[in-house]
């Protein structure tokens, strides 16, 4: 980072220079020292390096942070998506292996991390939020560490937006260096600082890093990054571009959470679909990583998010094998207008979605398909709109995510005219979700009577008598019955469809030990 590439945010020329060293250079700005070890560049971002990423199999904590959260407490607050959930698990596991152990309370925390998301503003704004609640905490507690990392660490306007507005933050790293954590929170508490270290060059693949999760469920990343470039899409910016794991380290670990007992994976990627595309040393696709994770024993596997683009006859031949993999295929569409499409740069056309399902559901008749859709895309016509509708209405999806659009800086779409009036934005999406919710009660309505295999996740929400579910199509099924059931698969009977929940009475619990 430059002094030039933040003078929109903060005058460099009024801060004083502490020191330069190891090519870190330390500010005094406002009454505090902020070490700069690296920053963000959307210029930077947007490249695409042709070295080679490199594997590391080395990871440990420095011998001199091992026990230096004895006896004190972390929180980890995630925005966003399940990305960033298992990057939450690995921050844990690394603070857990630091001495650090969990809390729920703000108050009791001695360092508190806030992973973010920068898909959309609102995510943004929440974050900033909680900034200045923490302001006064941070007043009455100064030896709490404040850290912000995650997608809007990777952005130049929120680097800088902190330095300015929140000098009380301590750490701010990004997505490529978690792993980097130790050393940094080492840094800001013994030179009393902020310290910046986030890398616009593509991060490397760290193997081995600690992970905590917890539950029946796991998440397993197979990839990182992107590389398709959609025009209001900053993932590719922040997450770096297209980097798949080994096949033989996924498989391990796989391996290793079908070992220790958890019920259920999902394999992650911002585009799964392009895992093994990177590989320069072998034909490996993500048909064939499924086919291979199908045969080890782990009674459900699921993975996300797909691009139309990349889902190929290779894994619909695979997915339509079935066993362990579900018949649920969660497919980003978008938009149903090619024109739009075009505009998004998704590199579809309707035409090219329609058939693909049509591909899927030849292969897999009893699929469920869910989607995500953003409604007032820049120069979005009542007509192309409806083109979404019918699209929706065609395809008969089972849910969706659903947004309306907002810009992000640093995207193509950003220099766009955002011309589609809020209020249409608003009515649009209504009627969208409208839509949606028919399409789930009639889809439910089906299965009125039928026997379904669920997993058993844990209690409802609401009611600790009533256990919630999930079918092997993703559907969420509420039930009577033992909390020793937790983590089985058992049959039930449907008898209460709703739009977004299936009402069911248990039949047949599992053998003890069978799966």
């Amino acid at each position: 980072m430059t002094q030039k590439d933040y003078s929109a945010y903060f005058d460099f020329s009024t801060a004083k220079v502490v020191r330069e060293q190891d090519g870190k250079t330390t500010y005094r700005i406002k009454g505090r020292e902020i070490t700069i070890n690296a920053a963000p560049s959307y210029k930077d971002e947007k490249r695409r390096g042709k070295e080679d990423i490199q594997v590391h199999y080395d990871f440990g904590i420095p011998e001199d942070m091992q026990a230096f959260g004895e006896g004190k407490r972390y929180l980890v607050v995630t925005y966003g998506c399940q990305m960033n959930e298992h990057d939450t698990e690995t921050i844990k596991g690394l603070l857990e292996q630091m001495g650090y152990r969990a809390t729920e309370d703000r108050e009791e925390a001695d360092i508190i991390l806030l992973n973010t998301c920068a898909v959309r503003e609102n995510a943004e704004d929440k974050v900033f939020g909680e900034l200045g609640h923490l302001k006064g905490l941070k007043a009455e507690k100064p030896g709490l560490m404040l850290g912000v990392c995650g997608c809007m660490s990777q952005e130049e306007s929120v680097v800088g937006r902190i330095m300015q507005k929140h000098p009380f933050v301590d750490l701010i790293f990004g997505t490529h260096n978690i792993h980097r954590l130790p050393h940094l929170l080492r840094e800001a508490v013994f030179g009393k600082e902020m310290v910046v270290e986030v890398w616009s060059k593509e991060g490397d693949i760290i193997e081995n890093l600690p992970k905590k999760r917890e539950g029946i469920k796991a998440w397993v990343n197979i990839m990182y990054g992107c590389d398709k470039f959609c025009t209001y899409c900053i993932v590719p910016y922040t997450r770096g571009k297209e980097r798949s794991r080994r096949p033989e380290d996924v498989l391990a670990e796989v391996r290793d959470l079908a070992r220790q007992g958890y019920k259920e994976i999902m394999l992650l990627g911002q585009n799964v679909n392009a895992y093994g595309k990177d590989f320069t040393d072998r034909t490996y696709t993500f048909g064939d990583l499924m086919d291979d994770v199908r045969k080890i024993d782990i009674p459900r596997v699921r993975f996300t998010t797909s691009h139309p683009r990349d889902f190929d006859a290779r894994l619909i031949e695979v997915l339509a094998k079935k066993g362990n993999l579900m018949e649920h295929i969660h497919l980003p569409v978008q938009s149903g207008s090619s024109a739009i499409l075009k505009a998004m740069s998704r590199k579809y056309n309707r035409e090219q979605y329609l058939q693909l399902v049509r591909d899927i559901r030849t292969a897999m008749p009893d699929v469920v398909l869910t989607t995500d859709i953003i409604v007032g895309f820049p120069g979005e016509t009542e007509e192309q709109f409806a083109e979404t509708m019918s699209l929706v209405r065609e395809v008969g999806f089972d849910g969706a995510y659903t947004f309306i659009y907002s810009p992000r800086e640093g995207t193509p779409a950003a220099a766009m005219a955002d011309d589609v009036p809020e209020q249409t934005k608003r009515e649009r999406l209504q009627r969208l979700n409208d839509l949606l919710t028919d399409l789930s009660k009639a889809s439910n309505d089906r299965l009125r009577g039928q026997t379904v295999e669920v997993l058993v996740e844990g209690e409802s929400r609401t009611n600790p008598d009533v256990l919630a579910a999930r079918t092997r199509t993703n559907k969420l099924v509420h039930f009577t019955g033992d909390r020793t059931l937790v983590g089985q698969v058992v049959q039930v009977r449907i008898t209460e469809p709703q739009s977004w929940l299936l009402r069911a009475e248990l039949i047949r619990e599992p053998q003890r030990n069978a799966i």
